[in-house]
């Protein structure tokens, strides 16, 4: 039977429980087991495919097509154990379970009920699609004390009392704030918040305590006695320089022995080697390289969480560092691009919905072929290339997306039918938003001979999607003779999935988010070579 270790959060929000959770997970690993993590979303939203990027960051895209919260993604870079649909579940989705159970008729008539029927769907979903994990760890969204976590609260509680508290083990991620004028650390926020925890019925057995600073033993003494835990468990959470500096930081202050304690359990020393290699690329690279990332949602950068992580890799992959140079698309909608252009080594152009911003991304596409600066589009990115394409290089006229209006020259329209595995699925333009769109993971094709087969080293290809407007191939004839290259296709031969540029060092569209994929100790092959190619760039400048 697996252990179950559950990771709730207090004080504030944004402490980060996904990155504790993943960096628990590593080092479990590094000791031998085997991990699965999960997260627990207390808000109504189905999923966060429809919410917008400035309430909750990206959408984390699972294999199977999930859309989830961007936990998922620091759990998958962490552990390299791909996350399931099965691995998130929301508020609004246990409450659709219950009720969809209930119109079945279910419940035999009984009175539904937060206790049991809410509890008992959240305790399922725990339970259930671990396969042969050793750990597993289950991350609590949301601060204890808001109302909507109740629930999840509970379901935690019993469950742990159904295994047994000797295979449950709770964990507390709190805030020691530093208060400039005192001169000191302060415990009660941390004291509160485990009061908090156990008006609920939950005793947590271990505290990581988030600090900007050292935590003296004095301190951490208070804070096990105040809060019923022993002093070894008391585990310093300090701020580093980087989140792949967690896992190993987390290891010096003792996290992993004391939960293998906790469980009695004797396990050889972890090897952390690929951490201390990564953080060693990170801590001493041999160059540096500026990417400028053409976006709409910039002053977020949560919305482009895996993104700038994957140019990360990239980075550790060449042993350079990565600048991130984050623009407003919509500045370029009234100004000259090449203000801000001149100086980048590289040019992204991330996914995105709506039609904010598009001209601008249009118009750093042309900068990009024109000045022959490396470019990447991803998804929405790959289409306002081929519109700039298609404007300046094919000379059609009135030449736009059919998601933003009518155009005489819709050159990116409306899916309406795709396959997808052995069947095929059909959308309209009236149809729900939520989970419409093209999701997980596809594959494709390569054309033989192509830069993008060369960089993956391969012809055949699987990544993951999220759209639901593709490339009008009615236009490949012209768009061709214009010097863009289809170089990836959906098996069919119907959707266009990689477009590159003909003449040009590194002019690369592509439909899906490979930025999913990468791996801080497997970067992705289309990050290692855009960073490769900025490098080249900057030589040449």
């Amino acid at each position: 039977m697996p252990r179950y270790i559950f990771i709730t959060g207090g004080v504030v929000s944004s402490l980060g429980k996904g990155l504790a959770s993943a960096a628990l997970g590593a080092l479990l690993q590094a000791r031998g087991f085997k991990v699965r993590l999960k997260k627990l979303d207390p808000y109504l939203n189905v999923d966060p495919g429809t919410m917008s990027p400035y309430q909750h960051g990206e959408v984390y895209v699972t294999d199977d097509g999930a859309e989830t919260d961007l936990d998922l993604g620091h759990y998958e870079r962490f552990t390299g154990v791909a996350s399931l649909k099965s691995d998130n579940i929301t508020t609004g989705r246990i409450y659709s379970n219950v009720l969809e159970k209930e119109r079945r008729g279910d419940y035999l008539g009984a009175t539904v009920q937060v206790i049991p029927h809410i509890t008992n769907e959240i305790k399922e979903f725990i339970g259930s699609n671990n396969g042969d994990a050793d750990f597993i760890l289950c991350e609590v969204g949301g601060t204890v004390g808001d109302i909507e976590s109740l629930p999840f609260l509970e379901a935690i509680r019993q469950f742990g009392n159904d295994i047994g508290l000797k295979d449950a083990l709770f964990i507390h991620v709190t805030l020691m704030p530093y208060i400039p004028t005192a001169g000191e650390l302060k415990t009660k926020p941390t004291q509160h918040s485990v009061k908090e925890l156990l008006s609920v019925g939950i005793q947590p057995s271990m505290l990581l305590v988030r600090a900007d600073r050292a935590i003296p033993q004095e301190e951490q003494r208070k804070i096990a006695l105040f809060c019923n835990i022993r002093q070894e468990r008391v585990i310093p959470a300090l701020d580093v320089s980087s989140i792949y500096h967690v896992p190993v930081s987390y290891h010096r202050e003792g996290l992993d022995k004391q939960v293998l304690a906790y469980f009695d359990i004797d396990a050889k020393e972890p090897d952390l080697s690929r951490w201390t290699d990564i953080t060693d690329r990170i801590e001493k690279p041999e160059g540096e390289v500026t990417i400028g990332v053409v976006g709409k949602y910039t002053e977020l950068i949560d919305s482009y969480k895996s993104l700038s992580e994957a140019l990360t890799h990239g980075g550790i992959a060449n042993n350079v560092r990565v600048n991130l140079n984050w623009l407003n698309a919509e500045m370029f909608e009234t100004e000259d691009p090449s203000g801000r252009l001149q100086d980048v080594d590289g040019i992204l152009v991330p996914g995105g919905f709506g039609e904010r911003g598009t001209e601008g991304k249009i118009r750093a596409a042309q900068f990009a072929r024109e000045h022959n600066v490396p470019y990447f589009g991803i998804c929405l990115g790959m289409q306002m290339a081929v519109i700039d394409v298609a404007r300046n290089l094919a000379r059609l006229n009135n030449v736009g997306s059919s998601e933003f209006g009518k155009y005489d020259n819709p050159v990116v329209g409306l899916m309406t039918e795709w396959t997808n595995g052995c069947g095929v699925e059909r959308r309209g333009t009236e149809g729900d938003k939520g989970g419409t769109m093209r999701l997980g993971a596809y594959p494709a094709k390569l054309k033989q001979g192509s830069q993008i087969a060369g960089i993956y080293g391969a012809t055949e290809i699987s990544e993951r999607h999220r759209h639901r407007y593709e490339v009008n191939m009615t236009y490949r004839p012209q768009l061709e003779e214009a010097g863009l290259i289809f170089s990836g296709m959906s098996p069919d031969d119907e959707l266009p999935e990689i477009v590159e540029l003909k003449d040009h060092p590194w002019y690369i569209g592509v439909q899906f988010h490979p930025e999913l994929k990468s791996k801080p100790f497997s970067p992705h092959p289309l990050f290692t070579s855009f960073i490769r190619a900025a490098v080249e760039q900057k030589r040449l400048v």
